[in-house]
């Protein structure tokens, strides 16, 4: 049986992998933008957990030959997820988890205040020894980048490793089907990456004006860069150093929060089973008898054996899965739910009492200001689980018992 809907468009055919899940129109529109681009190669993928994004559809997979969409990459560039089981188990936990969650909130800067400036919650006013050998690490391509790009640059780049960030970003205890206690966390490249978004994203645009391409573009934020070109070059360098700032981060994280937990809980140890992968990125693979770069835009890689991680909302679950490497897909899955309804119009549609009634059970914040992420801003996850079967296997099932958000 074939699971992905196939629609022929006026460019290339989409492949939906979207049965039994709601698709907005203007999320189908960006999918048919995309596929009208001239080096799109095969096909265009689209996710279950597909809705529409700045600049491109989030849930969205695209295999280009010669170019790249900066904007289909968005800011956010290496966003992705992290997991890890400990040898914990729910027997282990202490009845109240709230001096627990607070002590992740102490140990792992989030959120954002003073409009991202010196005194901002969420970055590091003096930035502890690992994160500082972990900068210096990564400061000399940081330099290279900045040398070339001096508009690149963010005021917000050592003093961000190893912090949360805001939005969807967050940092969960759960346990799964063996009520065994894992760490999870997402979150991406922060400030630093977040301005190399912005400003490749500009200059792509040039290129669209300076070519005279941009009249003939469905969507100015789907302004490109043509392989072997030296802005090319800078683009791919400049992303490949993001996404190894947010694998740093990830991990940054995750030591802080396991230090945290050491407090409160019996001696522990973490095993083999720990994931952490992007879910915006661009990277070279080989797909239908070609070398071509493949945008995963809010999806996770998921060739044959690969692990990764769906997280479903902050009170639904997540679930940690194996790849079957399904070539249709470009060997990917969905990277999450997805959002079913704006963050304005969850905010509007939303009541305090009905996320207090989805969060039960579950020792997280209770305030109007995570009502954007409420799980019934999303869609269910159950059906998109049940929409990708022939992409990805369940490992294991989570349930959140902590939820920190940024």
């Amino acid at each position: 049986m074939t699971h992905y809907l196939f629609e022929q468009t006026d460019g290339r055919p989409i492949k939906h992998w979207t049965r039994g899940v709601q698709v907005e129109e203007k999320a189908m529109q960006q999918l048919h933008n995309i596929a009208s681009l001239p080096f799109i190669h095969q096909h265009v993928a689209a996710m279950p957990d597909v809705h529409w994004g700045m600049g491109a559809t989030i849930g969205s997979v695209i295999a280009t030959k010669g170019a790249v969409v900066p904007a289909a990459v968005g800011v956010d560039i290496g966003c992705g997820m992290m997991a890890v089981r400990t040898s914990l188990d729910a027997s282990d936990l202490p009845d109240n988890l709230r001096e627990i969650r607070h002590a992740i909130e102490r140990a792992v800067p989030h959120g954002r205040t003073d409009n991202g400036g010196r005194n901002d919650r969420g970055r590091w006013r003096n930035l502890p020894e690992a994160h500082a050998a972990q900068w210096l690490r990564l400061q000399a391509g940081y330099d290279a980048i900045i040398a070339k790009h001096p508009q690149a640059r963010s005021h917000n780049n050592a003093h961000h490793i190893g912090t949360l960030g805001t939005g969807n970003h967050f940092i969960e205890l759960c346990l799964d089907e063996a009520d065994r206690l894992w760490v999870m966390l997402h979150s991406g490249s922060r400030g630093a990456g977040n301005r190399i978004g912005m400003y490749f994203i500009e200059q792509a645009r040039r290129e669209m004006e300076r070519y005279h391409i941009e009249a003939y573009l469905p969507d100015r934020d789907l302004a490109y860069l043509v392989e072997h070109t030296e802005l090319f070059d800078d683009y791919v360098e400049a992303v490949s150093w993001a996404q190894a700032y947010a694998l740093a981060n990830r991990e940054l994280m995750m030591a802080a929060v396991l230090q945290a937990l050491t407090r409160f809980l019996p001696a522990f140890s973490t095993d083999e089973l720990a994931v952490n992968c992007h879910h915006n990125y661009i990277a070279q693979e080989h797909h239908y008898g070609a070398n071509v770069w493949v945008t995963r835009k809010g999806a996770v890689r998921a060739g044959t054996g690969d692990l990764g991680i769906i997280p479903g909302s902050m009170g639904t679950g997540s679930f940690i899965v194996r790849g079957k490497g399904n070539t249709d897909a470009f060997c990917s899955c969905s990277h999450g739910a997805g959002r079913a309804m704006s963050r304005g119009a969850a905010k509007k549609a939303i009541s305090m009492e009905d996320h207090a009634i989805a969060m039960q059970g579950i020792e997280a914040r209770l305030d109007k200001d995570v009502l954007d992420e409420s799980p019934a801003a999303y869609k269910d996850i159950s059906a998109v689980m049940a929409a990708q079967e022939d992409l990805i296997e369940v490992v294991h099932q989570l349930r959140q018992v902590v939820n920190v958000k940024g």
